[in-house]
């Protein structure tokens, strides 16, 4: 069986990575620009920024997971998607890199970073400090980094060596990884967008988030895989019982999410707790409850009713359809979590969502920026491994499958 990527069309491999850091690159200008346009007011520039960086964040994080995810459960839909996972979660660097801009514009950012509230005071002298935040935002990398770099180093190891021994390590490994990552991206998700509003609390906040960054990840490497359903070995094994197998997965993680969502807001509304439903009256009023809406329609409706249908599922384009709606929804998502964190009553009355739109351009122009620099290192991660892991003992069961 062929590791090649691209057996015959190596120049198409190349000229595809060209695009992504080509588009990378004008994305980024085009941010610049656009910033450049609106620094009287800086932080609108940091606000766009964290939005489109936890976007890719999200999905190099999902991809960490689900693949600990596969190899806890095994079972042949992860054999399809191991490759495109592993490279995924291997742009951790590139992802930590893109992180600096958010240290430099912490006191724009962060309202803790300068603000002498006395009620912040316990918070600000245990958890909420630059230093301690910079620390453990080091840390998350290291975890993070540390586990992509051990699982990657043994899933190699299976191509090269007898194949149980560093499948046996990946499962023993993946147990206690998922708890890490559980952990680390639980305070993360409190770090970087819980504390953009210090007096807010929700103790599910981080469970919502890690399972969109994995609802972000399956949506993207089904995405990923259907494009290159035609690419060998993936010709032989891609046919419509594994895109239903893998439609079923992306339906499981829509319907988690929504029901955290609920959760979530149930909860706070039920409590009528001030600070905790002032998050949601600033995201249900002034053009923000169109926000909500699209997401109630397009994250959770619309993908739940479509992947209810196993032909939909089992049809490539109606299923990259879905896995794509899904992924701009995640941006949404992410936009209405972020940007109105720092409204206040007289603008929310006073035009809301409609005075934001340069956030809009600018983080779009940086999801671009960003996404093209992340898409060619993660292809450039993907041509250095095979499509599939030919040694792997459940192969067979999946090309019998076939």
């Amino acid at each position: 069986m062929t590791t090649e990527l691209f057996p015959y069309h190596r120049s198409e491999w190349n000229r595809v990575q060209r695009s992504a850091f080509v588009a990378g690159v004008a994305g980024l200008v085009l941010f610049c620009l656009g910033s450049l346009l609106v620094w009287n007011n800086v932080a609108v520039v940091f606000r766009a920024y964290l939005v489109a960086w936890s976007f890719w964040l999200g999905i190099t994080l999902g991809c960490l997971a689900v693949l600990m995810i596969h190899y806890l459960v095994s079972g042949t839909w992860g054999l399809v998607l191991r490759s495109l996972l592993e490279a995924g979660m291997l742009t951790s660097p590139l992802v930590a890199v893109f992180f600096i801009p958010i240290v430099f514009g912490l006191p724009r950012l962060y309202t803790w970073v300068r603000s002498q509230d006395p009620a912040l005071a316990e918070k600000q002298a245990f958890y909420l400090n630059v230093p301690f935040f910079l620390l453990r935002a080091v840390l998350y990398f290291s975890i993070w980094l540390t586990l992509a770099i051990v699982l990657d180093r043994w899933s190699r190891q299976q191509d090269t060596s007898a194949p149980y021994i560093p499948l046996r390590r990946n499962r023993l490994l993946s147990g206690p990884g998922l708890v890490l990552y559980g952990l680390t991206a639980t305070f993360a998700s409190i770090d970087w967008v819980m504390s953009l509003e210090p007096h807010f609390y929700s103790s599910i906040f981080g469970l919502i988030f890690g399972v969109g960054q994995m609802l972000s990840a399956f949506a993207f490497v089904i995405a990923a895989v259907i494009v290159l359903a035609d690419v060998p070995p993936l010709n032989r094994v891609v046919i419509p019982d594994h895109l239903r197998d893998l439609g079923s997965l992306l339906l499981t993680f829509v319907m988690i999410w929504a029901y955290m969502g609920f959760s979530q807001l149930l909860l706070i509304w039920s409590g009528n707790l001030p600070d905790e439903v002032s998050w949601y009256v600033k995201r249900l009023q002034g053009g923000w409850q169109w926000f909500a809406l699209v997401l109630l329609l397009f994250q959770f409706a619309l993908p739940f009713l479509l992947l209810l249908s196993n032909d939909i599922k089992k049809h490539r384009r109606t299923l990259l359809a879905v896995a794509v709606i899904v992924l701009a929804m995640r941006w949404f998502d992410l936009f209405w979590m972020i940007v109105p964190a720092h409204i206040d009553a007289e603008e929310l009355h006073g035009g809301g969502f409609w005075h934001h739109w340069p956030e809009v351009l600018l983080s779009l122009f940086g999801l671009v920026g960003l996404g093209g620099l992340w898409l060619a290192f993660f292809l450039w991660q993907l041509q250095r491994r095979p499509l599939l892991p030919i040694h792997d003992p459940e192969l067979q069961e999946v090309m019998e499958h076939a």
